[in-house]
């Protein structure tokens, strides 16, 4: 791969496959829960020097990645498993710093720290998740006027403007008179107040950037880690009118229907290991709806109908309901921060006619209306069993795990597309990066496939 001094455009001088295999399988990593990166970083212009990557492709030769301008304020990217790699030349400088505990004002509400997170335009106004997480915790009772205004810290009077706003958001909240108000349905809103309490012991319960409508959860991400955002931050949102998916590709949001999520992290891993948070994201979906599915439908044995397709695609009976993508800010050395977005269909009644025999959802498969926010508590928790897994541990364990539950691990029959060749083959396991190993059926050898589309051939 060489780079020009303008702009980097990658040209592979050779044919055979790049691999990975004589990596590490384990590595001693670690993460604080809590680190942030100043906005303001020192930047230093030293003279140009060639810096040379090497990715090993067997034990006797390389492949050298050659970066003339490797100490200028350039990025660039890599695009691996549904990836996207920009990667910048400054380390961040890390402070550590301390949350303390909020003092508990109400019963079972355990209040956000929003003091200390970013002000971001189009976030849901914290009064709004306050009232409705008091309404809900609270269904069974009528709670006063009063008390309202006292926990969401708003004035009396101003209390039944606030319960309108929450109407106009399709909230059926019923008022007593003289008495006060109650809810007369728990609405699936994904209110980080709701999702706070339910999440406490993980990292991702104490950050939560809520917005009704936004154009894509992955780009307020990727904003939040160049602010310096810490570990565990959690961005969702009810629409998404710019949804993406890997590869560009378009991911339709229906508003109130799915689960579109991004998860902020900053494992301390070199960016070849970057494919495993993929298969982490992967692993905590598709345990998260298997319970959901298992609860819903006891009755029924519709797990087995659960898939991962390498590397990023959920499918229930062969046709996809989730989707996975990871973009990343690092060095060729280092990831200084990744974000994973998660978009789930969950209650869609029906795909658009051209998806129909491509995408599902779980509602359409199970014949039951699930919900989002039972589903999303799942998920992170989940996520950050299996991260704190992959960082202890190393890529092992995850491995293993997708070995059990995917089916494209091993002897598939798969096609793929890449940039450049599409062909056919059988799925051979992964690398310890988590790379696929396909062989091919033109008996060209074993294929490692970084990047590509994935689907069962005929």
């Amino acid at each position: 791969m060489q780079f020009s001094n303008r702009k980097f455009s990658a040209i592979f001088h050779s044919n055979s496959p790049v691999s990975l295999s004589n990596l590490p399988g384990h590595l001693p990593l670690t993460c604080p829960e809590r680190i942030w990166r100043p906005r303001k970083v020192t930047r230093h212009f030293p003279s140009n020097r060639d810096t040379a990557i090497k990715i090993p492709r067997n034990p006797n030769k390389h492949t050298t990645l050659q970066n003339s301008n490797r100490d200028k304020n350039v990025t660039f990217q890599f695009a691996c498993a549904g990836l996207r790699l920009p990667v910048t030349r400054h380390p961040p400088l890390i402070t550590a710093f301390l949350v303390l505990p909020a003092r508990l004002k109400y019963a079972s509400l355990l209040p956000m720290p929003t003091a200390r997170m970013a002000t971001l335009p189009g976030t849901t106004d914290r009064r709004i998740d306050a009232l409705l997480a008091l309404l809900a915790e609270n269904s069974t009772i009528v709670i006063s006027g009063a008390k309202i205004a006292q926990e969401i810290g708003v004035s009396r009077q101003q209390v039944w403007r606030w319960i309108e706003k929450l109407r106009a958001l399709g909230v059926r909240v019923k008022g007593h008179a003289a008495t006060g108000y109650h809810i007369e349905r728990v609405p699936d809103i994904l209110a980080p107040q709701l999702l706070s309490n339910q999440l406490s012991g993980t990292a991702f319960a104490r950050r939560i950037y809520h917005f009704f409508k936004i154009d894509s959860t992955n780009t307020v991400a990727m904003q939040l880690g160049e602010a310096g955002e810490p570990h565990g931050a959690v961005v969702l949102a009810e629409e998404q009118t710019a949804g993406r998916g890997r590869a560009g590709r378009k991911w339709l949001s229906e508003k109130s229907a799915g689960i579109h999520c991004t998860v902020l992290l900053r494992p301390q891993i070199p960016p070849a290991y970057a494919p495993l948070l993929t298969l982490v994201a992967g692993l905590a979906a598709r345990d998260a709806c298997a319970e959901e599915i298992s609860s819903a439908n006891p009755e029924k044995n519709a797990v087995h109908n659960l898939d991962i397709r390498w590397p990023n695609d959920l499918l229930f009976g062969g046709r996809k309901f989730s989707g996975i993508l990871t973009e990343m800010h690092a060095e060729p050395d280092r990831v200084h921060y990744a974000v994973i977005g998660i978009g789930i269909n969950v209650n869609q009644t029906k795909m658009p006619a051209e998806l129909a025999d491509i995408a599902t959802s779980l509602r359409i498969e199970t014949g039951k209306p699930h919900s989002r926010l039972q589903l999303l508590i799942r998920l992170l928790r989940h996520l950050d069993r299996y991260y704190n897994q992959f960082i202890a541990e190393g890529a092992e364990p995850i491995l293993r795990r997708f070995a059990e539950v995917s089916t494209y691990f091993k002897g598939k029959h798969v096609k793929i597309s890449t940039a450049t060749e599409t062909f056919t083959g059988i799925t051979a396991g992964l690398e310890p990066s988590g790379v696929l190993r396909v062989k091919r059926d033109d008996a060209r050898g074993t294929e490692l496939i970084l990047s590509g589309d994935v689907s069962e051939a005929s």
